[in-house]
């Protein structure tokens, strides 16, 4: 395949015509329609059907582009990563992939340390399912997934659960939704709007079934994949919502809400999955470690290691 023939097309692609395509590169038209019919015949396949006056992308092309934006965009963090390590030396890079049902605030806390090595450190963050990102992790294009689930056994990726700490969640509320509240916690959240997580969230599975074991019906007024979105609807009153216990006090002042109350049994888990069996990259090292002793440490374990790492 030739890589410029792919230029040409994200090019004819995104302006929806062979003649803004060949103004914008400096060509002639009958360039680029030679130029695409080579792609074409090397894929095997049309990438383009028209429609009026424009071109309009086939369902391999929709494939394609995508494929050919990934390229490009890798290659432009080549060649920054190129002229950093021209510029400042040498420079570790870090790819990782945060599985979207990981709270953002859990996923800077995980991720902090590894900005706090003696070498400069590059990290490059993406979010998505599970099931993606695992498929980069085994093409090598991640060094890391952090994951609220370990890799499921039906998924045939050659990789290793490392689990980094759990922690119980706890409800919060807006001060004016928490005035309406009846009754101590957790009966005070029968018939209460409901923000619940994900049907892909552990968490969310886990709390649907505490609140049937307590003959518990919230009200679930919106499920949310994205726990910040969550947030942001439960700080303007529409609801309550969950959060790991370890945040709480953050929560609390960041989004002026209330802790309701805490829920030990359901469990949030956060989990490095590696191609490593023996975690080695320096990156992973310092999150492992930081998770296990500090962030999801006892609290008597946890002031004890900051107590040393002051020595």
């Amino acid at each position: 395949m030739n890589y410029k023939h792919l230029h040409y097309f994200m090019q004819v692609a995104k302006s929806g015509s062979v003649t803004r395509a060949s103004e914008q590169l400096h060509l002639t038209p009958q360039t680029i329609s030679g130029q695409i019919q080579l792609l074409e015949e090397a894929m095997g396949s049309a990438l383009f059907a028209k429609s009026g006056r424009s071109l309009v992308l086939t369902d391999a092309g929709r494939l394609v582009l995508g494929y050919a934006e990934e390229i490009f965009s890798m290659g432009a963090e080549l060649s920054e990563a190129v002229r950093e390590h021209k510029a400042k030396g040498r420079l570790l890079e870090f790819k990782v992939g945060v599985v979207d049902a990981v709270p953002k605030a859990i996923a800077y806390r995980l991720l902090e340390p590894a900005t706090q090595l003696p070498e400069r450190v590059r990290i490059v963050c993406r979010e998505g399912k599970l099931e993606g990102l695992l498929a980069a992790l085994a093409m090598h294009r991640l060094d890391l997934v952090i994951s609220d689930t370990p890799m499921p056994t039906s998924i045939s990726v050659k990789a290793f659960n490392h689990q980094l700490g759990a922690s119980g969640v706890s409800f919060f509320a807006a001060p004016a939704l928490v005035e309406t509240f009846e009754g101590p916690f957790p009966r005070c959240l029968d018939g209460a709007r409901m923000l619940m997580p994900g049907d892909d969230s552990a968490v969310g599975r886990r709390l649907r079934a505490w609140f049937q074991e307590r003959s518990l019906q919230p009200l679930v007024v919106g499920e949310f994949d994205d726990s910040a979105l969550a947030k942001e609807f439960g700080r303007r009153g529409a609801g309550v919502f969950v959060a790991p216990t370890v945040l709480a006090k953050e929560i609390e002042r960041q989004f002026g809400v209330k802790d309701v109350g805490a829920a030990a049994e359901v469990l949030a888990e956060f989990f490095a999955i590696s191609v490593e069996r023996r975690v080695t990259h320096p990156c992973v090292v310092a999150i492992t470690q930081a998770a296990r002793n500090e962030l999801f440490a006892p609290p008597a374990n946890a002031r004890r290691t900051r107590r040393l790492a002051s020595l």
